[in-house]
Order: C-alpha cells, then structure tokens, then sequence
C-alpha cells in the first residue's frame, strides 16, 4: 500500500476512486472542499449510480476521509439534492446530514441553496419542476474561516430612493415587534454601495459542457472559494468530473486537487485544465502525475495535447 503524503499533491486531478485516493493525503492539508457526488440512483450510465437504500453506508467512509484532510478552520461545502421516488421525496440526504454529525462530529454549520434560473422545464401530478439544490456547509469547528467581504452585492436601486429621506425610527435601533432579539438601524447603510448576500444562490444551470452528465457553473465554486479561502489555499474536489471546480481556483489564484474515477471525465478535465492555462497564458510547469495508458502527464495536459500548446506559445512569442 502506498504511504501517506507529507504534503498534499498541487494543481492535479488523480485518476482513481475517490477514497482510495484520499488516504494518502496527509491529515489537516486542504482548506475547503467543495463536491458534488453522483447523487443516489442517478447517473447510471457514467457511475453506475448507488442506490437509495445503500447511499449513506457508502458516503460515510468518504467524508470522514473527508474530515481528516481538512484543516481545523477549513470548510466542506456538499452540493446534493434528493431523490423524488414514486411521488415522494426520499430522506437518504437528512438522514446523512445526521450520521455525519453525530458519528463524525461534523458541524451542519449552514445550508445554502442554489436556484437555478434557467431548470430544465416538466410537469408533474404533484409536485412543480426542481429549481434548486442544496449545499451543505460542514465544518470540524464553530471558528473557521470565512470572507464575508468577498462576496458582498451591491446595494441596488431601491437603497438610492428607501435610505434619502430617513424617518426618526430609521435612526435608531428598531427591535423586532416578535421579540426576537433582532433588530435595525437604518441609517446604518447609508453611503454604503455593497451588502451582504442572502444564503440563496441565483446561477443558471451548466448549458454549454455538453461532455458531462451533471455539470455545475464555475460560478457555484467560485462563490464558496471566495468566501471561504484565500489565495494560494487548498482546494480538494474528491468527484472532479468535468474540472470545473479546478478551473474556478484557477481563476482565483488558489491551488487544486481533483479526483476522479472515470477516464472519460478525468480526460476531459485535463483538456479544459490545459486549454484554460493556454487561453490565460498560464505557465506550464512540469509536476508529478500518475501515469494512465503509459502516459505520464505534466499539469493534467497529455504529451501530444503539451506539445500543440507549447508550439502555439512559442509563435505567439515569437510574433511579439
């Protein structure tokens, strides 16, 4: 059996299953984890799907792996969505929720939704079409890190006309009328051009990977990493699929680490790995990877694919 890592491999996707892999990284050495797994019954053509019944005593060796690679102030962010089976929605997600708090001492720190504005249209007897799924915040402690600032909104229009003419109550604290404990001051905003976001997510759905059967946005990591990691942090995507999880860290300037069990899927996220580092001019340094099909590739890019991007390189700079 191979040892364990001292330190985590950089800027790769390993090709493998997933929680073979994942025991050989090191305890304590990625900053975030963001995934999305084959959801239950789903997807059987490409993972051979785990059924409903079996889906929590499969997960569970996962995400305690999960738990032991993550820093103690590090986030794990779980984008899955249950099952409707015979018109009635299935408790195989509630149900992990629970195990892995209370077996693991994970914290279900918050759930934030993703609404997907543009889901794919049907109707149903009983029920109207899926226009979101959840993502799970996990943590190992209730002090982690998080960047709030990073992803504020803007304030909108409706600030420029509620916050001119404020009223003597707009002034003061205003305590809620339920008794709450909650309360607001107005006034407070006023001259402030961004805000905080609600825990509701608008992103479209994924429509030009065509190549993947469950893409999500680079838009959905993107938020999390932000708002929870900063630059040259680890990022960890135990089911890398189509490399977008990958790709959003590249565009924040953050460090990733993929997994992925089927071939198809681990070459196409080597391609769009090279191709984004070929668009941005990024560099394309030589690093260690497992071989597959006796090739051994250098950043996620086959030898043939490297070379067609070197020589593009080498004529974009020789035409400066």
């Amino acid at each position: 059996m191979a040892s364990v890592a001292s330190s985590p491999p950089l800027d790769q996707i390993i090709f493998g299953n997933c929680l073979e892999k994942l025991k050989l990284l090191p305890d304590s050495s990625v900053d975030l984890i963001f995934t999305s797994p084959p959801y239950a019954d789903n997807r059987r053509k490409t993972y051979n799907g785990t059924p409903i019944k079996d889906y929590v005593k499969w997960f569970l060796p996962i995400s305690q792996e999960l738990f032991r690679v993550l820093k103690p102030q590090g986030s794990f962010v779980l984008n899955i969505k249950e099952r409707a089976v015979n018109g009635e929605r299935q408790t195989y997600v509630l149900r992990l929720i629970l195990e892995m708090r209370e077996q693991q001492k994970w914290l279900w720190t918050e759930e934030y939704i993703w609404h997907k504005k543009n889901s794919y249209p049907g109707k149903w007897p009983n029920r109207f079409r899926d226009a979101w799924e959840r993502c799970l915040h996990f943590t190992k402690n209730k002090k982690f890190n998080m960047y709030q600032e990073e992803v504020m909104v803007p304030m909108g229009k409706w600030a420029e006309k509620r916050l001119s003419k404020l009223s003597t109550e707009d002034q003061t604290r205003h305590e809620s009328k339920v008794s709450s404990g909650l309360g607001r001051n107005v006034s407070n905003w006023v001259g402030r051009e961004k805000a905080y976001p609600t825990n509701v997510l608008y992103l479209p759905t994924e429509c030009s990977n065509k190549n993947h059967s469950a893409a999500f946005p680079v838009d959905l990591p993107l938020w999390f990493i932000r708002l929870f990691t900063q630059e040259n942090d680890v990022v960890l995507d135990p089911f890398m699929g189509s490399g977008t999880t990958a790709i959003a860290c590249l565009q924040t300037n953050r460090h990733f680490l993929g997994v992925e069990l089927k071939e198809e899927y681990y070459r196409l996220a080597c391609e769009a790995i090279a191709k984004y580092r070929e668009t941005y001019s990024l560099p394309l340094s030589a690093v260690p990877h497992p071989a597959l099909n006796g090739q051994t590739l250098t950043n996620g890019v086959y030898p043939s694919k490297l070379e067609r991007i070197r020589d593009a390189n080498d004529t974009k700079h020789s035409r400066a």
